[in-house]
């Protein structure tokens, strides 16, 4: 993606965090014609001493899943919170609007887990991260059903080569940083965590000590 330098975190702790508190990402390959097909769809991280891994799956009849055999590289977008900018927050009147985001792009390679009990651990992460009291209701499902199931998807261990994080907070404007952060802090809840996220970075306009 598009990445300014000023725009761009060199925190991998940042990107991780994202990852997770937004985890219904965009998974894009492309076709045998080289067109783009997205996927959206929820993502497990893990962490592990060789490097990040996220895990996943798709229904079956989803071509996808074919064009990441013939092609196992793909690309995976976390999309975190955005929000208009106004060039009202800005003293002089020769601006023009734009959006501000937070965005994580991870290249990454496909590994497709086969095996019914790898295929129940995957999906275990997955009821954990959202849904943790289904998983008795999960194991107490009759063991023919569940392999059933499991025919019905494609699941894959996608492990992270390359990622990129976007933090587009108008950094290199600091003289709107006290009026869009008041104004963030007056808005939608997508609007309030952009604010959360400038007190963090130190964009409230005001002088450090």
């Amino acid at each position: 993606m598009y990445l300014p330098p000023q725009f761009a975190s060199q925190d991998p702790a940042i990107a991780r965090e994202l990852m997770r508190a937004h985890p219904f990402a965009q998974l894009i390959s492309t076709d045998d014609t080289g067109f783009p097909f997205v996927t959206p769809l929820p993502l497990h991280l893990v962490e592990e001493e060789g490097g990040l891994t996220l895990l996943g799956h798709v229904a079956r009849p989803n071509p996808q899943a074919t064009q990441l055999r013939a092609r196992p590289q793909a690309l995976v977008v976390f999309q975190g919170p955005h929000a208009y900018l106004t060039p009202r927050v800005y003293p002089d009147l020769a601006r023009v609007p734009t959006w501000n985001y937070l965005m994580v792009q991870a290249r990454v390679e496909v590994r497709f887990v086969e095996a019914f009990d790898d295929k129940d651990r995957l999906l275990k992460h997955l009821i954990h991260d959202h849904d943790p009291a289904y998983d008795a209701q999960w194991r107490a499902l009759p063991e023919d059903y569940q392999h059933k199931m499991m025919q019905g998807i494609h699941a894959f261990e996608l492990r992270v080569l390359d990622l990129q994080c976007k933090l587009k907070l108008n950094q290199h404007r600091p003289e709107s940083h006290a009026a869009l952060l008041a104004a963030y802090e007056r808005g939608n809840p997508n609007e309030q965590a952009l604010a959360g996220w400038m007190r963090r970075l130190g964009l409230s306009g005001q002088p450090r000590a």
